[in-house]
């Protein structure tokens, strides 16, 4: 007999041994309760993925489910909110049981290393659609933003770039003597919530790499209304991305490639001392509008929409 809508809730997805404080009443009732301490905002995100669309028809279910929690979870990190509770919403063609535990395993597992609960959401019928909202604390008028950065400021990023776009040359065909690292940030890759909470009263903006270092970069600009140079030499790149470079000549891979959900932020010079260590310092904010790339001396104009 077909697993009913709260049979398959109850048998996939309530095992979480994490409880939030904040959590007063989670999944079995009509609605989820959360208690907001004083002196915070809640931040919400919400993220859908469609088979075909924004992942493969063969992906490995284990692999899907951390993927579709930490891209939501890369959002809040980008706000500078600790991760508090989400929502999940399952469209399924059919009731598959194999594919149904290794997808929960993998979004509960990197939810308990988070402290987040599975608060309530959705199954239906239809075609493979995943959607998660995810729910995070900030400090009352401390959240980051896009809108804040300021001229002189310096740009970081909180790890290497690119990994995830050579993970996708490697399932496209490429050959990479060691592509584990790759194919592990295009799968499963960790979002940068401890970052992002001690960005806190340092970064002036913030945003997360999906789409791609130009174009999300592009976002800080714009809604900014102040421009970029970024110095080539200093981009963040590992062994792998970089004889892939010597390989193709694709040298705009690291700076167009999405995935890689690590946090792209501007810190005025004065608070450059507290920005992690583990954080790459990559331009400069500049008034004159565009984003331009300096790249072994020679300035070039990047295109970001």
């Amino acid at each position: 007999m077909p697993l009913s809508e709260f049979a398959l809730i109850q048998r996939f997805f309530t095992r979480q041994s994490v409880k939030n404080p904040s959590t007063r009443l989670g999944i079995g009732d009509d609605c989820a309760l959360l208690t907001i301490p004083d002196g915070y905002e809640l931040a919400i995100t919400t993220d859908t993925m469609v088979e075909n669309v924004h992942f493969f028809k063969d992906t490995d279910p284990e692999q899907l489910g951390h993927k579709l929690l930490a891209v939501n979870l890369s959002d809040l990190a980008s706000m500078g909110a600790k991760p508090l509770s989400v929502t999940l919403a399952l469209t399924v063609p059919s009731v598959n049981e194999a594919w149904l535990s290794a997808f929960a395993t993998g979004f509960l597992n990197l939810a308990e290393r988070y402290g987040v609960d599975l608060i309530g959401g959705d199954t239906t019928a239809g075609a493979l659609t995943l959607t998660v909202q995810a729910l995070g604390l900030v400090p009352r008028g401390l959240a980051l933003t896009r809108s804040a950065a300021q001229v002189g400021d310096f740009i970081y990023l909180s790890g290497n770039i690119g990994d995830a776009g050579l993970g996708l040359k490697i399932i496209q065909g490429y050959h990479c003597i060691q592509p584990a690292n790759a194919l592990k940030q295009f799968h499963q890759p960790e979002p940068a919530c401890d970052i992002g909470q001690a960005l806190i009263g340092v970064a002036n903006a913030c945003i997360d790499i999906s789409d791609g270092l130009a174009s999300d970069l592009g976002h800080i600009l714009q809604q900014s209304q102040v421009g970029a140079c970024l110095c080539w030499e200093e981009l963040p790149l590992s062994t792998a991305v970089l004889t892939y470079l010597e390989d193709t000549n694709d040298w705009l891979l690291p700076l167009v490639a999405g995935d890689d959900y690590q946090l792209c932020f501007t810190v005025s010079p004065e608070k450059a001392t507290l920005v992690p260590e583990s954080c790459q310092k990559i331009g400069i904010i500049e008034a004159q509008h565009g984003l331009r790339l300096n790249k072994s001396g020679i300035i070039q104009s990047l295109c970001y929409f």
